[in-house]
This record gives C-alpha cells, structure tokens and sequence, in this order.
C-alpha cells in the first residue's frame, strides 16, 4: 500500500510539515480539472490539517480561479482592486522600495465582516531570494490549551472586531494607492463570539486576533485590553505554529475559520508578489 493510501488518501500524497497544523500534498496536478473524489480528499486534509500547500503550481489565473472554485464562492476584497479580468484576485505585493508587507501581523481575514471567510487562497508568483516565509496557527488548540477558568469566562463573550485598527491599517497603504477599491475608504465592523464553534468539525477555536479584535461587547477598549493581550500572546506560542517557506508556484489554503496567518517580514530590498483568491463564509456561531 502506498503511503497516502495507508494514511487514509487514495488519490493524494499528504505530508504534516508540524506536529501543530500544515500539511504539503502531492500527486495532484492542479492545471487539470479536479475530479469530485480527488477534491474531497484535499477538502477533507485541508480540515484536519488547516492549511494545505501545494508546491510547483504553473497556474495562471484562470486555472487559479478555478482551483478555488472547486472549494468555495470567490469573493472580492473590500480594499484593493482585483488584477485586470478577474476582480477576485488581488495582488498580494511588496516592492523592492517599501518596508510594510501587506497583512504582516497575525490576524483571520477580514473578521470585521459579517460572514468572514472560511478560506484563503496565495499562490506566490515571484519571491525574494530568501526570507518571505508565511506562519500559520492553530486556533483550536490556542482555545483547548486555555485553563477551564478562562474557556468558562469567553463562554457566551462576543469581540468587536474592526477594519481600522491602526496596525493592520498601515500594512495596506501601499496597495490601496496603487490600485484602491470602490470600498477602500469604509470601515466596516463586525462583533462574532470569541470562541467560534467550526460549521464543519464541530470544534471550538479561539475567534479573535490582534489585527482586527477591539474590544469585548459590552466593554471599552480599556476594560477589554488585559484579557485580549493575554489572548494574543497565547495564541501565537510556538507549539501551535508551523512556517512555510515558499517556492515559485507555491500554493497555500488555509482554514480561516480555525487558524490565524503572519507574513514574516525580513526581505527589505527584494520584490516578492503573490495573487490571492478568498472564498465566501458564513456567519460564525
């Protein structure tokens, strides 16, 4: 029996890259149109794993926008315009001149929408030299290695989450003035439990992050402050980590629903561009 077949994949070859989450997969070439029960493989790894990477990818974006598709609804960002005929992708860019990396602080995506969304897609289309990799945590076990006193006292508390908290607002300055969407100058503001139950697992993860969580409803931003910090620094430890260096071609597709990203941002000098699809989600509960 092979190797993806005694570990439960027919079709595909799935190595955990951390003992925490991530997992590279092999054996599929993602040019040619997936068949239902080779996507229900990498549905099924991209659940127990929370982000899956691909490597050696030569897709354009017609095949990447289909990729996606096969997964989830596309959705356009509200902040940056998409590239030229496909308006859900956005440039993910850093040029050689500018020091801020875009999204470069830990966070979910877009958790200031009503129905964030439940993946993330990057294929890396050029790449520094070295330097540039993405870290990826597990927010199951941020929410399952908290002590009892404290899961009891985020039971039923809801966070506040923003588009215009002022660290992650300053990492998109470069590209909204090259290419702003119609929405780029909103705010939008969404309050989700602090600790969400997966629509798909079951599984309880710790839903806030520091670039998007405020403040607890019902709470200031002063009152909410020692408890949010405490439960940034926990969620970030580095047993629930993994990190991915990126080659040309590269894909990651990561869970949003259970698992904050952090573009590492040690490349000052060198371009690195990546295009991003994100796919619709739902209100989490």
């Amino acid at each position: 029996m092979s190797a993806a077949g005694a570990a439960g994949y027919a079709r595909i070859g799935v190595a955990p890259i951390s003992p925490a989450l991530g997992a590279e997969i092999s054996g599929v070439d993602l040019r040619r149109p997936l068949d239902d029960a080779t996507a229900a493989e990498i549905r099924r790894a991209f659940l127990a794993h929370l982000v899956v990477f691909f490597r050696g990818q030569d897709l354009d974006c017609a095949a990447f926008l289909a990729f996606a598709r096969r997964f989830g609804t596309p959705v356009e960002y509200p902040f940056v315009k998409g590239i030229e005929g496909f308006p859900e992708i956005i440039e993910v860019l850093k040029r050689e001149h500018e020091t801020a990396n875009f999204g470069g602080v830990w966070h979910s995506d877009t958790a200031y929408h009503e129905a964030p969304p439940m993946g993330t897609m990057l294929i890396a289309r050029e790449i520094p030299p070295a330097g540039g990799d993405t870290l990826f945590a597990n927010m199951y076990r941020a929410y399952e290695t908290l002590p009892p006193a404290l899961q009891r006292r985020l039971a039923g508390a809801r966070a506040v989450n923003s588009s215009a908290k002022a660290d992650v607002s300053r990492t998109r300055e470069d590209r909204i003035r090259d290419s702003p969407a119609a929405g780029a100058k909103t705010v939008y503001e969404a309050e989700h439990p602090a600790v969400r139950v997966h629509p798909e697992t079951g599984r309880k993860a710790l839903n806030v992050n520091v670039a998007h969580t405020v403040r607890f409803a019902g709470e200031s931003e002063a009152e909410s402050r020692p408890l949010l910090e405490e439960l940034f620094r926990h969620q970030r430890r580095d047993d629930f980590v993994c990190r991915f260096r990126w080659t040309p071609g590269a894909i990651a597709f990561w869970d949003n629903r259970a698992a904050l990203h952090f573009p590492v941002n040690d490349y000052h000098g060198h371009r690195r561009r990546m295009h991003r699809i994100t796919l619709a989600g739902d209100r989490p509960f």
